[in-house]
């Protein structure tokens, strides 16, 4: 099968899956028992019929469930993810300016936790019931099931108020110009503008929350890594591999820890899918202006546009990573290109 057959099935499976997260999406936000009238005009403003009736006219909602959802599906289709109840803004240009920050964040701790991750794992297979073994599977165990909005707390109040060792919450310095915007990711702006000092403080302010998300990751993908690369280490093709005289580490690199990245690459979209969906917690502490940030503060005003509007790029997202995913088990796994 060639590549493009490949990409165009995946494609077409994609677009009855974002429909129906469009219905699913819209019958949870409407079946919410709240009303987004009392939660955004002033209490002075409820006593009268006129301007409750004038904004359930603005944002629709004087029509029919089912009206909302294909006037909203229409609009959808245009590009149009309506306007905020909280902002006023259009939802595009919220998103705009919030999901930059959100995606340099999960991209570096992304990063930081495939490094450490596969590192600890490979490690860890190689030297089976070892002490580096049992120290990589009590990492992964700590940095899975420890609350990551704890370790947040602690990181923070060890490494930067008391240690001095990394920089505060936020993205720059109070003292520090941010660069100009273009893509709104601090460090490739500052880069552009050749504002090396703004580079820098991005960067000491990214270390300490890339870390924290990473550290969970890479707790993921070191078990994933090592309980995989056991099974290949096993399999017959590598036996046969080490029979033909090849070095260990050519039998490990070239053969059994590139079957091995088959699961830790399916775990891996799913997880960058989480950290761009928005680590509310991690950016409330951090004082992240990203795109969890945005959420929490429409869900708690009831805001369903931008509820609907976020939940769909989240929807978007996962399905692109999905389909990246996809491609990569293309070249990772001969077995697909056969069939």
């Amino acid at each position: 099968m060639s590549l493009s057959v490949y990409f165009i099935r995946r494609l077409l499976l994609a677009i009855p899956l974002i429909l129906g997260i469009t219905v699913v999406s819209f019958i949870i936000a409407n079946a919410v028992p709240a009303d987004p009238i009392n939660a955004n005009l002033p209490q002075n403003a409820l006593n009268d019929p006129e301007l409750v009736e004038a904004f359930r006219q603005r944002w629709g909602l004087d029509r029919s469930p089912a009206e909302q959802y294909f006037v909203y599906l229409g609009n959808l289709l245009q590009g149009d993810l309506g306007v905020s109840i909280k902002t006023r803004n259009p939802i595009v240009d919220d998103i705009k300016q919030f999901l930059p920050a959100t995606m340099e964040l999960a991209t570096f701790s992304i990063v930081v936790g495939l490094v450490m991750g596969i590192s600890f794992g490979v490690i860890s297979a190689l030297r089976r019931n070892s002490f580096a073994d049992y120290a990589v599977r009590v990492f992964a165990l700590v940095g899975v099931s420890f609350p990551v909005f704890l370790l947040a707390l602690i990181a923070l109040t060890v490494f930067h108020a008391q240690l001095g060792w990394t920089a505060g919450p936020g993205r720059l310095s109070f003292l520090v110009s941010a660069p100009p915007r273009v893509t709104g990711w601090l460090t490739i702006d500052s880069l552009l503008a050749g504002q090396w000092e703004t580079f820098l403080d991005a960067l000491s302010h990214l270390i300490l929350p890339s870390t924290v998300l990473g550290g969970f990751v890479a707790g993921i993908i070191a078990r994933i890594t090592r309980s995989s690369l056991l099974e290949q280490l096993n399999a017959d093709y590598v036996r046969t591999a080490r029979s033909k005289g090849l070095h260990e580490w050519t039998v490990i690199q070239r053969h059994a820890l590139r079957n091995a990245l088959i699961p830790v690459v399916t775990i891996l979209g799913l997880l960058y899918g989480n950290l761009l969906a928005g680590a509310v917690l991690t950016e409330s502490i951090f004082a992240w202006p990203g795109l969890g940030r945005y959420v929490y503060r429409a869900s708690t005003s009831q805001d369903f546009p931008a509820i609907m509007g976020v939940s769909m790029l989240i929807a978007l997202i996962f399905v692109i990573i999905n389909l990246l995913v996809d491609i990569l088990y293309y070249f990772l796994d001969p077995r697909i290109r056969l069939n």
